[in-house]
């Protein structure tokens, strides 16, 4: 009797984070399928990039005091000036924690809406690549923050990270060499470039170091200039974190009307 009991006993439940993680990798491995590491567009196989006229930069900067709430930024630059055209800063409530390997369930919403209202803003503004603050195909399981923003938005796009993600799978050793790139004569640290959607590996290298002034091309660097330049008017403005809260809901609910 208490061996039929205990067979009747229910298997026992999975954590909730545990379930959240196998998810997040389940639709990576979705929307892996569609990625395409070549060139796509006229432009990338162009001298100098002939056709290309503007590049964009997406970063996203956090309150100090909460991170939950951050400033999602949107940069347009024209090419090759790299003057900024269009600029948009919004603060942001984050839903989901971070983890390592999964930032793009984190940050990409916030950035694909960003996409959006440029889009129903100016069209022909829209950048015709992408530069991530961020990795692409450089990740654990070959789908990084970049190569997310690439598919869901359609758009041709960079990963460019100032330090090489430490996680199982990646180590930092001599089989990076190809995608580290010393950016400019005046910085003594690489940036590590990889595939996001919808390029090559040597028209990423050759796009990325077009657009350097400094370490840090000039799309995300502007991107995370503007977006922590807007995080602190908005935080001297609203103190609490709640007003910031609200705001960010006010804001959210603009979008969906």
């Amino acid at each position: 009797m208490e061996a039929a009991e205990e067979s009747e006993k229910p298997a026992p439940s999975r954590d909730p984070h545990e379930e959240t993680l196998l998810s997040w990798e389940r639709e990576q491995s979705i929307l892996k399928d569609r990625l395409i590491i070549s060139n796509t567009e006229t432009w990338q196989n162009m001298p100098n990039f002939h056709g290309l006229e503007r590049v964009g930069g997406v970063d996203l900067s956090y309150v100090k005091e909460d991170d939950t709430i951050a400033c999602a930024s949107l940069i347009v630059l024209s090419y090759p000036n790299l003057e900024v055209i269009y600029e948009d800063c919004q603060m942001v409530i984050l839903d989901a924690p971070y983890v390592a390997g999964f930032l793009a369930f984190r940050e990409v919403p916030s950035l694909v809406e960003a996409v959006k209202r440029l889009k129903a803003k100016d069209c022909s503004l829209m950048p015709q690549v992408l530069l991530v603050d961020g990795n692409g195909i450089l990740h654990h399981r070959g789908f990084g923050i970049a190569c997310h923003l690439g598919i869901l938005t359609g758009l041709p796009t960079i990963g460019v990270a100032k330090n090489l993600l430490q996680v199982d799978g990646i180590e930092n050793n001599e089989s990076h060499r190809e995608q580290a790139l010393k950016s400019s004569q005046k910085s003594f640290k690489p940036i590590y470039i990889s595939v996001g959607h919808k390029i090559s590996l040597e028209t990423a290298v050759k796009l990325v170091h077009s657009c350097c002034k400094y370490r840090v091309p000039e799309p995300t660097r502007q991107a995370d200039i503007r977006s922590r330049e807007f995080c602190v008017k908005i935080t001297n403005e609203k103190q609490k974190p709640q007003d910031l809260h609200q705001d960010c809901k006010s804001c959210e609910q603009q979008d969906e009307n």
